[in-house]
Formats: C-alpha cells, structure tokens, sequence
C-alpha cells in the first residue's frame, strides 16, 4: 500500500518586534524546532513546505495577520496538509478564533500539529487538550489586559500623563508634557475666539483667516505629517480637553496633573458653559415646517454644505440636497443636486450596518473595558433600530442627536458619528466611517443619483411601477383579443407605435423583480426612464436578474 503524502506548512508569530532585526531570532527558533519535528516524521510521509509563514511583530488576539491569511488561503488551495507551530498560542491566543480555525482546517480535512505540546486536532483528546490549553492563553491575555489598565488607572490619578497623541501645546519631554510656548498661543487664541463668536463654525472660519494650524505630527517611518486646518472636530476637542486646565482626565473622572495648565481656570469653565448652552440650544432647533432628516449635516466633497431644496410637480412634493449656487468651490460638474429620499435611505442603511458590526465598532473603542462593551454595542443596536423605523419629521431630533457630519464623495460617504450618543455621556469627539457609494450624473443636468453599492431603494418608485403597469396592461389587452394591435392601441391612447414596442418586452419581466419594483426594493440607479432605455432586456429571467444586480 502506497504511503501517503502530507504537505506540512510551518507558521511562526512573535508579538513585538522586539529582537527580530537579529541574525537569528525568535521566529528562526521556531522555524527550526517545527522543521526539525517534521523531519522526523518523513517516515510517515511528511514533507516541509520551505515557503516561510512568519507574523513578526502582530498580537495573537487578531487573525488579520500577513502570513496566517497567506497560510489560510494555501489551505484552500489545497497546498498544505498538516500545519505545524511551535506552540498553540503562536496560532492565536482566542477561543472564538480557534474555533473558526478549526472549523476551516476540518473543512479542508487538515491537520494541526504543536511541536512542544505533542498533540493534533486528529483525535478528540487533542481537540479536548487545545481547548483548555487556549482557555488558559486567553486567561492570560485577559489578566494581562487588566493589569495595564489598572496601572494606567492608577498614574492617571496621580495626575501622569499615559501617552498617545501628543495635544496640541504640548511637547513631551522625559515622558510628562512640557508647554510648547508657540502652540499654547494658538491654543489660547481658539478658547479666545470662541468665547467672543460662541459659534464653533465661525471659530473654524477666523482661525483659517488666521492661518492657524493644528500639530505636525510624526508616523511610524520617521516621517512627519504635515500640520493642517482646524476642523470642527478638531476645535470642539480642543476646547473641551481638560489637559488644558492642567488635569488628567481618566473615563468620567478628572485629577490634577503633573504638568502645567496653558488656559486660566475662569476661562475654561465660561468656555464650558458656552458649549453647553450650545449643545441644549442645538437640540431644540430641529423642527421646521417641511424638514428634511440631514439639513445641515451633509456636505459634498469641497466643503460645501447641501442645503434642503424642493420642487411641487403635479401635487406631489419632491424633496433634493443641492449644493450652494453661489458657492466659488462648486462647478457645474461638481454641482449636486440628489434626491433627499434616496441620500437619507443610503446614510441610514450604512449607518444602521455600522452601528450592528460588532467587531468594527470595537476598532473604534478599544479604551473601553470589556464589561463596558456590551452596554455599548447595545445602545448602537438601539439607535439603528430607530434610524430605521423613524420617518422624516419624527427622526429629524434622532439625526441630530447621532450625525456629526457627512460627507458625499464622487466614491463613498463619511459618516462621522457623535461619540457621545453611544458612550451615554457628555463627549465631543466623533467617529468617522466611510462606506463605498457611487454618484451618477443622470443626463446633461447637475442632478445626480447617489448609487448605494449595497443598498436598494426604502421607497417604491410611483413612475417604475406605473411604467410596468402599463406594460403588463398593453399586453393583457393584446393578448386577451381586447386590442386588435399596437396600431390600435397607440390610436387610443394616443402613444408613439415605437413607444409601444419598446415598453412591451417590461411585461416579461420575472415575477419576482416585479415584486422588488412594487417593494421598492429594486437597485437605486433603477428608474423609469433608465428601464424605458434598456433596448438590450433580456427574455431570459435568470439573465434579467443578472442584468438587474449589475445596475
């Protein structure tokens, strides 16, 4: 009986990257113990795949690692057939991700061998082993996790501050923060401005009339990034951080720090009460007497803030976003001007699906402790149930609660989100997402269709359905003897005979596109006019809805 052949792939990880500039390293250790372990099996037929797997560098909590992902693809492939590491740990350090692992090794019907721990998933009693060997890595991890943020805790009391971006007006000198003489004078300036315009729109307007300018900061190839304008994100940060009181601010509590204030102590609490009053006054100015849901929050990609705009055609109202038309930045094909239904139904179907991934908003709060998360997650789960269910005028208060900003680019919408609607306290930073769109220039007119790549319309379109109606009518008439021919029926209704023909073949379509035009659940860039202008419409029903998912 011929013995058979396993293709062994060896995978090494080491967290940081502490000692990897080395001639020999931790990584060649591994990769020789596990190669040395596979070579001692060729008599079971293992043979060493030479193609090196190594993570250097990357935490065993994620599996969005280089290498592992380059492994995990070669599994697909069917090119490895036992996979061997120096320990468990050094393939993940996760339950939930073991678990996922394991999943797509059985899958492929493939191995997993550790060297230092002499057993494989082929037996229950190594899957039993892994297990509880990963409960206690994860226990670990999560001791280690608690540790460091109990002393983080414990400095920020004692008023130290813990790293990160360095603020504005600050430089770092022997860990502690030592004023910058040169940015503390913008950093006045901006408090200054702000309590004598108490608009932080017209704050951002007079520190670019300034040249003002926010820190250089530097990347992690030694480079700089250069120092640029003030965003109204930037200035609510800035007047609302308390190290510029000389405090340290530590989740809900503050402490004294160790270094020095740059604004006065009366300063700051008439600058804080100004936001507040603000804040309450922003709340209550959000009816009008036609509202549209994103008034004041979307912008195009120059800047430009869209103002709410309507035009009345045979009784009905119809509500757009357009760009200013006196505005210097905005060109004619630049120019927006979007139905409001279909840019409110692809803002809150990307906001809806953000707020819902668990896993993304954990990127973007990864300060909180891990009892805190789930109150988190629950409350974005909340607020994108009711951006879902609210119409126009009762969701205007709920906008205004959750939006920042968004932003229409010729690819994508960022949507910036208020922090402090999920965190369930006073905060003024956002949180900034993007999600892929396409814009569409419709006809030789500055209108736009703002095309959702995963999204369809909320709404039935009145004219598509119309347009299909009339369509199945003509050819019930034709068929049923009803209408002698299309003569007949362009005489009565008084319709072009080629309008006829053309319209025609929309009586074919499949059942079930018909259903998603009447639900409204058809693609966005599906209008009226566009199906009138598809000469190229299929017979075949399974090549319809593949022309329709190409839209």
């Amino acid at each position: 009986m011929k013995m058979q052949k396993l293709k062994c792939a060896v995978y090494t990880r080491k967290s940081t990257d502490e000692g990897l500039d080395q001639e020999f390293n931790s990584l060649d250790a591994q990769w020789e113990a596990c190669s040395a372990y596979v070579k001692s099996q060729i008599g079971e037929g293992w043979s060493l795949n030479n193609k090196r797997y190594d993570d250097g560098g990357i935490s065993g909590g994620t599996l969005e690692r280089p290498a592992l992902q380059s492994l995990l693809e070669d599994i697909r492939l069917g090119r490895v057939d036992v996979v061997v590491v120096y320990k468990v740990d050094r393939l993940t350090r996760s339950l939930t991700d073991f678990a996922k692992l394991v999943e797509l090794f059985d899958e492929h019907q493939v191995s997993f061998v550790s060297v230092t721990q002499a057993f494989n998933t082929t037996s229950s009693m190594g899957r039993l082993t892994l297990n509880v060997l990963l409960s206690f890595a994860q226990f670990e991890r999560e001791v280690t996790a608690e540790r460091i943020r109990d002393k983080i805790a414990a400095s920020k009391k004692k008023g130290m501050w813990m790293g990160g971006s360095v603020p504005l007006g600050y430089d770092v000198q022997d860990k502690k923060l030592i004023i910058n003489h040169a940015e503390a004078k913008t950093v006045r300036t901006v408090f200054d401005l702000y309590r004598k315009h108490r608009n932080v729109r017209l704050v951002q307007e007079e520190t670019e009339r300034l040249g003002l300018r926010t820190k250089a900061r530097g990347q992690g190839d030694g480079g700089r990034t250069s120092a640029s304008s003030f965003q109204r994100s930037h200035i609510y940060h800035l007047l609302s951080n308390p190290l510029y009181l000389g405090k340290v601010k530590h989740k809900k509590e503050i402490y004294q720090g160790e270094h020095d204030a740059i604004i006065e102590q009366t300063v700051w609490e008439e600058v804080q009460e100004i936001l507040a009053k603000n804040c309450r006054e922003g709340k209550v100015r959000i009816r009008a007497k036609n509202p549209s849901l994103l008034t004041g929050l979307l912008f195009d990609d120059s800047g430009e803030r869209l103002s709410a705009d309507h035009a009345n055609k045979n009784g009905k109202r119809h509500r757009y976003y357009k760009s200013p038309s006196n505005s210097l930045r905005t060109s004619i094909d630049t120019a927006l001007r979007i139905p409001a239904a279909e840019v409110e139904t692809a803002v809150i179907r990307a906001t809806s699906e953000f707020l819902n991934d668990e896993r993304e908003l954990s990127n973007y709060f990864a300060e909180l402790d891990t009892d805190q998360f789930p109150a988190l997650t629950a409350r974005a789960k909340e607020i994108a149930s009711r951006l879902a269910e609210n119409q126009v005028v009762n969701g205007r208060s709920l906008a205004i609660e959750v939006f920042d900003r968004i932003v229409i680019n010729q690819d994508s919408l960022s949507i910036s989100i208020r922090k402090e609607c999920l965190v369930g306290e006073p905060i003024s930073e956002s949180i900034e997402f993007v999600h892929p769109t396409k814009i569409k220039r419709r006809g030789v007119s500055a209108k736009l269709i703002l095309e959702n790549t995963n999204a369809s319309n909320s709404q039935p379109d009145e004219n598509l359905i119309r347009l299909v109606a009339q369509s199945v009518k003509w050819f019930d008439e034709l068929k049923s003897g009803e209408a002698n021919s299309i003569a007949d029926i362009a005489t009565r209704d008084q319709v072009d005979r080629n309008e006829i023909s053309r319209l025609l073949p929309i009586a074919f379509l499949a059942p079930d596109l018909i259903e998603k035009i009447l639900k409204g659940d058809h693609p966005i860039s599906l209008t009226a006019n566009r199906l009138k202008r598809m000469s190229n419409l299929p017979m075949d029903w399974q090549e319809q809805r593949n022309l329709f998912a190409s839209l």
